[in-house]
């Protein structure tokens, strides 16, 4: 098994890298590959809203400017995702929401990509907006009908340079009781793969208030 993690924040080993590998150091416990994407510090387009992975609906965004179609299989191919990001004014940084965005959008219309994967988010802050900024991470992996781990707590940590979030106690157990919850959770639906059978995607039915 392997979960995906994306660093969100432009510092490759900042406080947001620090958490992620809080909770990937339980996953590594656990027997499950752990992977960090670092996509924080790279040129990455917003979505355009053009429609074409509608249309198409050959897995793949668009733009071709960066390496979002390359993740996209990278992350259809693993069994958890974990998103980590930084607080930018109470919100997801800039570069992370532009690849959430299209990484998202891609999944659902192609009969969703990441459906009944093993999810969760993790938010490094300094001060404040932790919280605003982590409801949004999750609003990605509801809406992609996803299985979220979750926590003793929010799953949020504190500190501004980097490493400061050592001194975190709580909000580093907090990473490691995510990282033991997201590990049971994908153990749990391996061994009642063939036993439970899954519900069945449904069309989704989109609907216009103003006609």
């Amino acid at each position: 098994m392997q979960v995906i993690a994306i660093n969100g924040s432009p510092h490759r080993e900042g406080n947001t890298f620090h958490a992620l590998s809080m909770v990937g150091e339980e996953l590594a416990i656990a027997g499950i590959e752990f992977k960090i994407l670092h996509v924080g510090h790279q040129m990455i387009h917003g979505c355009l809203a053009c429609g074409k992975c509608a249309e198409k609906r050959d897995e793949k965004c668009s733009i071709t400017t960066d390496e979002l179609n390359t993740w996209i299989q990278q992350i259809k191919e693993a069994d958890g995702l974990l998103l980590g990001s930084p607080v930018y004014y109470s919100g997801i940084a800039g570069t992370m929401k532009s690849f959430l965005d299209r990484l998202f959008y891609v999944s659902g219309s192609n009969g969703g990509l990441f459906r009944h994967k093993i999810a969760a988010a993790v938010v490094a802050v300094r001060r404040s907006g932790g919280s605003a900024t982590f409801d949004s991470l999750n609003h990605y992996l509801t809406y992609a009908e996803m299985i979220l781990a979750t926590s003793s707590y929010w799953n949020i940590i504190h500190g501004r340079n980097a490493g400061e979030v050592m001194q975190d106690g709580e909000g580093m157990q907090i990473m490691h009781v995510l990282g033991k919850n997201m590990a049971w959770l994908l153990k749990m639906k391996a061994a009642s793969a063939g036993v439970v059978e899954p519900p069945a995607a449904e069309r989704k039915v989109v609907t216009n208030f103003i006609r």
